[in-house]
């Protein structure tokens, strides 16, 4: 679509559609043109600014335009056999690490960071789970990315027990890629990091988006889109957000305002272990692969 619209009273979208949100000083146009933000309902009854439209072309492209970020590996230890498939990752307030085993049903293991040694292990209900975070309270949120009925959920987790506190749906599960109704099973959120202020970022690659969640109601604050199809971990930087992007073998710096891409680090697809969870200590990024057991650092 290229057309231009009018935009006559934005005012009144909210009401009119029950969106969960509001987004302020939303102006009148009587010429709303391609390239110009406007409002949009979105997945969940957001309200969202996006740009006006057609997907261009070359925008596929953005993972590989972005300015190179130069970093050094190093591969420090590899958590298998205990922990098999390490798909999440977070530090604690103590300096320990949590890491989630994507193995069903998940556990979550602490280990030291300095050499993998487990220091506990703690059952959750979560299902193929792709993200873990600390609240403000020291609960656990897990995103539960499969389900074994209904659809995906978000947990709040007891630490010491494992044991569900409660649990919300995710806002814009579904399918993506390859994957149908009919040839496979839908996904909820891949990975969470607390953002403060009781709110929590989480990406979701069904619904193309990262969104700014309300940690004790589950209800969406905003959203910024997401920066390729399968975004995987995260990790919270000031302002900016460290995304994952496996299918590219890409660590993304994304600005967290609008989901602008600002930078990438490259890794080597055929040599280096593959990315999946992320983490960032004292401007240090982390991640962990899934497949092979590896946690991984960036300096």
């Amino acid at each position: 679509m290229c057309g231009r619209f009018q935009l006559l009273r934005p005012e009144d979208i909210a009401a009119r559609f029950e969106t969960v949100n509001t987004l302020p000083d939303l102006a009148a146009s009587s010429d709303v043109r391609p390239t110009q933000p406007i409002p949009v309902v979105a997945l969940g009854r957001e309200l969202a600014l996006m740009k006006w439209g057609m997907a261009r072309p070359w925008e596929k492209e953005r993972p590989n335009s972005a300015p190179l970020i130069n970093k050094t590996l190093h591969k420090l230890y590899s958590t298998a056999p205990r922990i098999k498939e390490p798909n999440a990752m977070q530090f604690t307030p103590a300096g320990t690490l949590l890491i989630l085993d994507q193995v069903d049903p998940n556990k979550v293991f602490e280990i030291s960071p300095a050499d993998g040694k487990v220091i506990r292990e703690v059952q959750t209900e979560s299902i193929h789970g792709s993200g873990i975070t600390i609240g403000d309270g020291g609960a656990w949120w897990i995103t539960s990315t499969k389900a074994l009925q209904g659809p995906p959920v978000t947990l709040k987790v007891d630490p010491q027990t494992g044991k569900t506190l409660k649990k919300w749906v995710t806002p814009g599960w579904g399918y993506y890629g390859a994957v149908t109704a009919e040839r496979g099973s839908p996904s909820g959120g891949h990975d969470v990091k607390w953002a403060g202020n009781g709110r929590y970022w989480m990406a979701v690659p069904a619904s193309g988006r990262l969104f700014l969640m309300q940690g004790e109601t589950g209800q969406i604050v905003r959203s910024i889109p997401a920066p390729v199809l399968r975004t995987h971990g995260l990790a919270l930087d000031g302002n900016y957000l460290w995304s994952v992007a496996s299918d590219f073998a890409q660590i993304q710096k994304l600005d967290s305002r609008d989901g602008r891409i600002v930078g990438k680090i490259q890794l080597d697809k055929a040599s280096d272990p593959q990315v999946h969870g992320l983490e960032i200590k004292d401007g240090v990024l982390w991640y962990c692969d899934a497949s092979k057991g590896w946690v991984c650092n960036l300096t």
